[in-house]
């Protein structure tokens, strides 16, 4: 149960810190503010409960971490099923947040800042081009945290690693996406973003997980070999 707490927790922070830096401070700040904000934010939470439960906070890294052999499949679903409700919840209290402000209007927040592609898109880019963003820049996400926590890694670093990951591919994919690389993220915007985010939730779900598992089942192949002993 502490490890379901700590994965709901870490999302929490995460989808708190992120949407709410793309909702409210969007005049103060670019989408570089954003992509810190996202790193910023796994980092601290990694570093606070990642010994807890391993700090994934997203079903992506999940997936990947289960598909390399990290973590068990029998725990996955219970680490997803946490990681959603911490994302839900988070919006839920942006939700109440911005309704102090903007009463009715607060669910456009939650649209502007829901994941999409063509017209809802921040740059308009077409499906086939997000679908690849996607699905790449969360292969890179699983390489990286699955060389970071590599037993042959230097110890104590991993968080630190992986939250300058996330930072630079949100750089990239927030421009092409709204930047998700995280299922629940994407859900936990779309159930208040509007027909449009939930029609297109689909690519936010499969893109990022398909990522994930690419890296998660070539990482070993890729990288963990044993190598033969010199004579």
């Amino acid at each position: 149960m502490q490890r379901l707490v700590a994965e709901l927790a870490g999302t929490f922070i995460l989808v708190f810190s992120v949407i709410g830096t793309a909702a409210f401070a969007s005049q103060n700040t670019n989408w570089v503010g954003v992509a810190l904000a996202a790193g910023i934010a796994v980092l601290a939470s990694a570093y606070a409960v990642g010994h807890i439960s391993g700090g994934h906070f997203n079903p992506a890294v999940t997936l990947g971490a289960a598909a390399a052999g990290r973590f068990a499949w029998s725990d996955v679903l219970p680490y997803i099923g946490a990681q959603i409700v911490g994302g839900a919840l988070a919006t839920t209290v942006l939700l109440g947040i911005g309704a102090g402000a903007l009463g009715g209007d607060v669910f456009q927040l939650f649209t502007a800042t829901s994941n999409g592609y063509g017209e809802h898109s921040p740059l308009q880019f077409a499906l086939p081009s997000v679908l690849l963003a996607e699905v790449v820049a969360t292969a890179v996400f699983l390489y990286i945290i699955l060389g970071v926590t590599d037993r042959r890694a230097p110890s104590g670093f991993a968080p630190l690693a992986i939250g300058l990951a996330l930072a630079a591919l949100h750089l990239v994919t927030i421009p092409v996406s709204n930047a998700s690389l995280n299922p629940a993220r994407s859900i936990a915007t779309a159930i208040y973003g509007g027909p449009g985010a939930l029609e297109q939730l689909w690519a936010f779900i499969v893109a990022p997980i398909v990522g994930a598992l690419i890296a998660g089942f070539t990482y070993g192949f890729l990288f963990d070999r044993k190598r033969p002993t010199a004579v």
